[in-house]
Parts: C-alpha cells; sequence; structure tokens
C-alpha cells in the first residue's frame, strides 16, 4: 500500500527573493546606500524593492533616519530567517551554474597590480597545469576594485595588497611585502645614504591612482608616523608605468620591492632608505561570507602560500 504523497508548494504571500536579498545587505551594513552599492544598483532602486518588501509582507521592516538604518523588532525576525533562505539560493545558483559550464570548473578572480603582474602567473600556471578542463578569467584592477568586484558578485576569489578593513570577507596571507623608495640613478637622493620621513613626504612622488593598496599603504604608514600623506606630482595607473616614470625622469616613487628588484640590480632605480620607515604589508585573498565556496575556489587556495592557515576576517564559516 502506497503512503501518501504531500506536496508542499510556495504561500502565496512568499517575498520576491531579491527584494529579501537586499533588506538583509542594509541590515548587515546598516545603510540603503552601503546596500545599494553591494548590489551594483541605486540607492533608489534599492529603497523601492525594500518599501516594496514591507508592502509585500505587511511589516515595517527598517527605522530610517539621516544617520542610516536599523530593523525593526519584526525585521531582525525577518532578517534572521531570511538568512538560511537566501544562502540555500546561492548554493543552489552555484551547483547550476557549475551544471550549465561542460568544463569541470571556470573561475572568475579579481587581484591587485602587484600580486597580479609579480605572483599569480606563476601560481596559476602551476595550478592549471593538470587541469586541462579548468580555466581562469584574471582581472587586473587597484585593491578597492577588486573589492568592489568581489561585493558585487562579479568574481568569486580577490586578491589585494591593501589593509582595508573586510569584516563581510574571508582571508587567507598569500605573500608579504615591503615598500621602498626608489629614484632614477640621476636624481640628488641616489648619492645619499638616506633622507628624512619628512624630506619624503614634502617631496612631490610620482604615484599609483587613489584607491591603490600600494598608495594606501604608504600614506597609512607616514600617518601612523604622525605625518601628513606625501604629494603626488604624478599619479599613473600601473606599477610598470609608475616604475617607466621614475626610471626616465626625476621624481622619487615608492613601489613594492618585487615590481623593482631587476632595476636595482641593473642600476637604473637606486633604492633610498628612510629614516624610521620601514613598511611591510601583507597581501591577501578574499572571497565572500555569505557565498558558499566552490570547490574550484577552495582548491585554489590549497595551491597557495598560506593554505593550511586560510583565516577570517569577519564571521566565521563552518
Amino acid at each position: 500500500m502506497r503512503a501518501n504523497l504531500v506536496v508542499v508548494t510556495l504561500p502565496s504571500g512568499a517575498p520576491d527573493l531579491r527584494a529579501l536579498d537586499v533588506f538583509v545587505t542594509v541590515v548587515e551594513l546598516g545603510s540603503l546606500s552601503k546596500a545599494a552599492r553591494a548590489h551594483g544598483i541605486s540607492q533608489p532602486s534599492a529603497s523601492n524593492r525594500v518599501r516594496g518588501l514591507e508592502r509585500h509582507l505587511g511589516l515595517c521592516l527598517l527605522e530610517r533616519s539621516t544617520t542610516g538604518s536599523i530593523p525593526t523588532a519584526a525585521g531582525a525576525l525577518v532578517a534572521g530567517w531570511a538568512g538560511s533562505v537566501l544562502h540555500s539560493m546561492h548554493e543552489l545558483h552555484a551547483g547550476v551554474e557549475a551544471l550549465k559550464d561542460r568544463r569541470a570548473g571556470q573561475l572568475r578572480i579579481a587581484a591587485s597590480l602587484t600580486i597580479a603582474e609579480y605572483l599569480l602567473p606563476s601560481w596559476l600556471e602551476e595550478f592549471l597545469r593538470n587541469r586541462p578542463d579548468d580555466s581562469i578569467t584574471l582581472e587586473v584592477l587597484n585593491s578597492e576594485a577588486v573589492l568592489e568586484r568581489l561585493r558585487g558578485r562579479h568574481v568569486e576569489l580577490g586578491f589585494i595588497e591593501s589593509s582595508a578593513d573586510t569584516p563581510d570577507m574571508h582571508q587567507q596571507i598569500v605573500a608579504t611585502d615591503e615598500l621602498v623608495v626608489v629614484v632614477g640613478p640621476q636624481h640628488p637622493w641616489a648619492q645619499r645614504d638616506s633622507v628624512s620621513i619628512d624630506e619624503l613626504v614634502h617631496t612631490p612622488l610620482a604615484s599609483r591612482e587613489p584607491g591603490s593598496g600600494t598608495r594606501e599603504s604608504l600614506e597609512t604608514a607616514v600617518v601612523a608616523l604622525g605625518h601628513r600623506p606625501p604629494v603626488s606630482a604624478l599619479e599613473l595607473g600601473s606599477t610598470a608605468a609608475v616604475r617607466a616614470a621614475v626610471v626616465a625622469g626625476h621624481l622619487p616613487t615608492v613601489l613594492s620591492e618585487r615590481a623593482v628588484c631587476s632595476d636595482l640590480h641593473a642600476g637604473s632605480l637606486v633604492r633610498v632608505r628612510v629614516d624610521g620607515l620601514i613598511i611591510h604589508r601583507e597581501l591577501r585573498a578574499l572571497w565572500p561570507i555569505d557565498r558558499p565556496r566552490r570547490p574550484l575556489v577552495g582548491q585554489l587556495l590549497a595551491r597557495l602560500p598560506g593554505g593550511e592557515r586560510i583565516g577570517t576576517s569577519g564571521r566565521s564559516r563552518p
């Protein structure tokens, strides 16, 4: 005798998942504008989705003010219930995408320039060497843009040089780096043993653009020592362009030692020591906490330096 089959269907009042997703992001970030940026939509669109969700549910979910948005008592409950729903939806989406791709894996990553130019090529070549069915697409951006691509769900894994606060990301330290002051051999500093921090911050530099991890690391270090950020006389969008400008011109710069190592050996650039200033930084791999990590991401991370000590910069993940 067959048991009765019970079919469970979605209730007619089930909320729209996209609106629910935006609402949960507002609760997590405390701001409609921040949630809109995270989802790659305008603030009015984000506000309309949340208001539509409130109308649909017949509940007031947010208390809005000029300083941000916080959930009401009902909103906090709805956000808690929605978390598992959205997590399951992300798992469904990741699974479907994997089924749609005939290849074993296709991974989208973004990396800041120093990591993309001097570390990732050999790492990725080695990882893919015996994986003919896998492929990786790499976007080369500055650190700030890498975080935007991760939060906008355009890439699954990111690599940055900056010390940006990332409580919404898991992290793995993949390398350490030192920033050094360099000049062309004709620059007056090339004949000196060292310069002071005061000289450095009052001397116009060739530098990377705002949002660059290299520039942020320099500014953070000198401000921590009680000085104002250095002046940029020339801003360029890549490490290679800055290096070439300094080799050919008369401006100092601060770059990764990895980027100028061959120039220092060749004598086309000269390292200048700055009294009291040493800038070491950690280069990190990041991936979002709120999305299931695909197996291919985990397999790549396990092959990278630090793969045995994966950490979390925000909430823990089972």
